[in-house]
């Protein structure tokens, strides 16, 4: 297995969080796990529905999944999954939401990510949001240890 690898940003503002999803997105292809970890507030959804929209051929309102827990959307090339696992209460429900099979087929974005337990992906790219010093800041930490995500911190810079 591979170490870890680490990436640490502030994004200054939502803007800046929208471009940097933007950014993100434009890199993901379909197997590609993005796992979402912060508090109520901490920028989650926001940084998810960013992405999403970024992906959209045409403009579209993109809900927070977390009353449906997941929400999927065409894009060119594979679908998105976006899901919010903060109501489930065991992990057998991941995989009668269908959430193992999308792993491979589509890219997903999994709010709440420690509700999976074992069932998440070694490739997967872990996204801690937290508060930043300003207001409306946040901090990002980027986290992985599969090769994939390896060029990431030179192709995000540039």
């Amino acid at each position: 297995m591979n170490a870890t690898q680490m990436l640490t940003l502030c994004l200054t503002s939502p803007e800046a969080t929208c471009r940097f999803a933007a950014r993100l997105g434009a890199r993901l292809m379909a197997g590609d796990v993005l796992l979402l970890e912060g508090g109520i507030g901490a920028g989650k959804t926001h940084f998810s529905r960013c992405l999403i929209q970024s992906r959209l051929p045409l403009p579209e309102d993109v809900p927070s999944p977390t009353f449906t827990l997941v929400q999927t959307y065409e894009t060119q090339g594979c679908e998105i999954w976006h899901s919010d696992l903060y109501r489930l209460g065991d992990v057998s429900e991941v995989e009668e939401l269908g959430l193992t099979e999308a792993f491979e087929a589509a890219i997903c974005l999994v709010e709440w990510p420690d509700r999976l337990g074992p069932l998440i992906p070694a490739n997967a790219l872990h996204l801690k949001f937290e508060p930043g010093q300003a207001e409306n800041s946040r901090i990002l930490t980027l986290s992985w240890s599969a090769p994939r995500w390896d060029d990431l911190p030179g192709a995000l810079a540039a």
